[in-house]
């Protein structure tokens, strides 16, 4: 998808990148999915013989792509920056408030629904809910933080 590019961005790596595609991204929010792995680290011992996704798990997959996408891509948009491969970008997680509504299996398809509430003096906060492939909540919550430019050089 054409809004994948800001991916590039994003400080995480390998087994904690939790998105997969960002199907829609603007100045009011952001929509993307993400496909528990069967294999992931954190199945083996939660819960033995009957895995399911931790609630710390669904709560960071929708950090990342309700909060941090969004983030960084309104940061990206501001007039005069110019963020380079000698800089990044980190996010800072301020608050979070997360009902959970349905258990997450291994190798579930996630959505996740972010709209912003505000972003001013580099602080974003959104109403985020992450949805099941039938459609039906699977959390909801409100997510505040700020992404900080670290120079690297």
């Amino acid at each position: 998808m054409m809004n994948n590019h800001i991916l590039n961005h994003l400080p995480y790596k390998s087994t904690f990148r939790f998105i997969d595609n960002i199907t829609s991204l603007n100045e009011d929010g952001v929509t993307g999915d993400f496909t528990l792995k069967q294999d992931a680290f954190f199945y083996e011992d939660h819960f033995e013989g009957n895995p399911v996704t931790p609630g710390v798990i669904i709560t960071e997959i929708m950090a990342q792509i309700g909060l941090v996408v969004l983030g960084i891509f309104l940061i990206l948009k501001e007039p005069g920056n110019d963020f380079t491969s000698d800089s990044s970008l980190y996010p800072v997680l301020t608050s979070t408030d997360v009902s959970f509504y349905k258990m997450v299996l291994p190798g579930q398809k996630v959505t996740v629904i972010s709209k912003k509430q505000y972003f001013r003096f580099g602080k974003l906060k959104c109403t985020v809910e992450m949805l099941d492939s039938s459609k039906e909540i699977v959390a909801r919550g409100t997510f505040a933080g700020i992404i900080k430019h670290i120079d690297l050089k």
